[in-house]
This record gives C-alpha cells, sequence and structure tokens, in this order.
C-alpha cells in the first residue's frame, strides 16, 4: 500500500511549498454570477482528487451536472474526474481571492504576486 500524501500549496513562482494537510476544501466567488463555488479536495499517491463540489445557483457555464442535491441553498455533488497531477488557480488580481481551508485547520485567502500562479499539489 503506498503512502498517504499531503497537500502542497505555492504562492507565486519563488515561494517555496507549504505542507498544508492531506485535504482541504477550495472555495471561490464566481466572477460573472457572483454565487460561492466550493470543491474538496483529497491528497492521494495517485494525484489530487476532487471529493465533492457545491455551487450557489447556476448560469454562466457552472450548472449544477445531473444528480446534484440541492441542500442549504448550494447544488451538491460528487463530480466525477480523474486524480489531477496538480491544480494551477489564476491570479489575475480582478476578482475576489481564492479561500482554502485545510481540514482542521485555519482558513485563508490564497494570495501571490499579481500575475504568479497558485498550486496545490500532492507531495509526501
Amino acid at each position: 500500500m503506498a503512502a498517504a500524501a499531503n497537500l502542497c500549496l505555492m504562492l507565486g513562482l519563488a515561494a517555496a511549498p507549504e505542507v498544508i494537510g492531506s485535504a482541504a476544501t477550495l472555495s471561490w466567488t464566481h466572477s460573472i454570477e457572483k454565487t460561492l463555488w466550493t470543491e474538496h479536495w483529497l491528497a492521494t499517491p495517485d494525484g489530487l482528487v476532487l471529493d465533492a463540489a457545491s455551487v450557489q445557483g447556476s448560469g454562466a457555464g457552472m450548472e449544477p451536472p445531473d444528480g446534484s442535491i440541492l441542500k442549504d441553498g448550494a447544488w451538491h455533488w460528487r463530480p466525477t474526474v480523474p486524480p489531477q497531477s496538480e491544480l494551477t488557480l489564476g491570479n489575475a488580481g480582478v476578482t475576489a481571492p481564492w479561500r482554502l481551508c485545510p481540514d482542521g485547520g485555519s482558513c485563508r485567502d490564497l494570495v501571490a504576486p499579481a500575475g504568479e500562479p497558485i498550486k496545490l499539489f500532492p507531495c509526501p
């Protein structure tokens, strides 16, 4: 059995990776619809696994898939995408920041130097 992976975060090209735990929730406000989108990610030896997602509405390319359940004002579903080697988050500086909440830890806004990527990836 392979060792469990951690989730690492890099805020910009020159930043050192920071281990934040084995799972976290990533959320943001959709730039057009102004509604909250949330994803729960797990770090595994196979990559980052998108375990759950929700969105507080629909429109502008954010329609919940068939089988979604409306609960507490948001559509919830379990995505069916393969494990990802990393997530690269845009950082144009013109929208609200991404928000990361490690399981069992404190939430924080993700801020990197203007125009530099924010990356999440599995690490040992």
